[in-house]
């Protein structure tokens, strides 16, 4: 069930077991019958519980839904299959306000009070820096859906993964071709005033003047600003191609008003989804942004050549061909993001077994069996498409897509391979103590 706000309380699915100490027997919702063995007496009947870490409210507040809807439907998926090592597998959701200091208080309170195994979720950045320490204080591995540099820079604690999306620095390194070749040479950046938009502001440049093309300008908006023509004026009059990732409730209001400065006169745009997550592209005003290209993670729209497993992930997450939620057209998913909780909860899946994880005192097993793996084939557990992992950097790599606003749909017109975006380690966190 969903409460008015269109997050699942997991109190009220099968997908909680906290009703297993009362007396329910797991996951049949019957009485207890004869033989039942109380989890307290049986550790490994016990549920696996991770902790979400959830964007409900603050400026995050469109992905936390989405990601909390995401990880719902993996989660079911994966106790419908017999859970991790025959164990179900629990959610409990804290929110954390998008905001980095009551993010490291939801991480202690997973640690501390809710006992949880794992803290997983985290998309913004500013939160997942402000959270890290907490993780690692408290030895509780924390695995991130987020995007940002800051996992694999290593600048953070041996707890911390980003194993089921991959980094803003390896995805601008392998969009700088296509962006050089096809958008233009003379670029302005437009992004957010945050750690998020930081990596962007200092991994574009370089990658693109490896193409021949050179960033001219860069302008820096606050993510909580609500209105942004005072900006455009800064952009160069010579610049080719606009290139613009913001974030927040306010990115219509970004798109409306670029198109309203610009009218048919404009430059390339070429966005990240970014600035368009959770927002429908068919929206008045947006009329502009036609023949204009974004990068995704996951397509939004339904894809002709689109895999088997593509499909059943969103069946199973419950988005129609247009990315929106099934039978209600106006609310848009993040589709470019949220794929990262389903992955990652399987590679969770995948590095639990590995482990052979029984309980919180293999918590370091787990850690280091999550740094064993080597790659996910692209199918079910990987519906985006294939990656590779890197144990020293905790972080994964992948294939990304270019695609075009056409007829008011985005068709995807490119994708990178895994090595485009490939770099060297900057650390290892594996040489850090547990």
């Amino acid at each position: 069930m969903a409460d008015r706000n269109g997050f699942f309380d997991l109190s009220k699915t099968t997908l909680s077991r906290r009703t297993a100490l009362k007396g329910i027997a797991a996951g049949a919702g019957l009485a207890l019958a004869p033989g039942f063995v109380r989890y307290s007496q049986a550790q490994s009947s016990a549920p696996i519980k991770i902790g979400f870490q959830s964007h409900r409210t603050g400026i995050g507040a469109a992905y936390g839904r989405w990601y909390e809807k995401t990880s719902a439907a993996a989660v079911k998926a994966i106790n419908d299959a017999g859970g991790i090592s025959g164990r179900k597998v629990e959610l409990v959701i804290e929110d954390d306000g998008t905001d980095p200091a009551r993010g490291a208080e939801v991480v202690a309170k997973f640690a501390k009070q809710h006992k949880t195994d794992i803290v997983f979720g985290t998309l913004f950045s500013h939160v997942v820096i402000g959270s890290a320490p907490a993780a690692g204080e408290n030895k509780i591995p924390y695995f991130v859906v987020s995007e940002g540099h800051h996992v694999a820079s290593t600048k953070l604690n041996r707890y911390v993964f980003q194993p089921g999306i991959t980094d803003v620095k390896s995805q601008i390194q392998s969009m700088a071709p296509w962006i050089a070749a096809n958008a233009g040479k003379k670029v302005t950046q437009i992004f957010p005033d945050f750690a998020f938009g930081y990596d962007h502001r200092d991994y574009l440049p370089p990658a693109l003047k490896a193409q021949g093309a050179d960033v001219i300008a860069q302008i820096a908006i606050p993510p909580t600003e609500s209105s942004f023509t005072k900006y455009f004026p800064q952009i160069p009059a010579e610049t080719d191609v606009i290139y613009h990732v913001m974030v927040g409730p306010a990115v219509l209001t970004f798109v409306k008003e670029l198109g309203e400065f610009y009218g048919s006169q404009r430059p390339q745009l070429f966005g990240f989804m970014d600035s368009l997550e959770a927002t429908d592209i068919n929206s008045p005003g947006l009329e502009f942004l036609d023949g204009s290209h974004f990068w995704e993670g996951s397509p939004r729209y339904a894809q002709p050549d689109d895999s088997a497993a593509q499909k059943a992930y969103r069946a199973a997450v419950g988005i129609d061909d247009n990315g929106a939620a099934v039978g209600d057209p106006k609310d848009v998913s993040t589709a470019s993001h949220m794929f990262g909780c389903w992955e990652t909860l399987y590679v969770v899946k995948k590095a639990m077994e590995d482990a052979g994880y029984k309980g919180q005192e293999d918590r370091a097993k787990l850690v280091e069996a999550t740094e064993a793996l080597k790659e996910f084939a692209e199918g079910p557990e990987h519906p985006q498409g294939p990656k590779t992992f890197n144990g020293k950097i905790h972080q994964c790599f992948g294939i990304q897509n270019i695609s075009k606003v056409e007829g008011g749909k985005l068709k995807v017109v490119h994708k990178t391979k895994i090595e485009d975006g490939l770099y060297e380690p900057e650390g290892d966190y594996t040489t850090q103590a547990l």
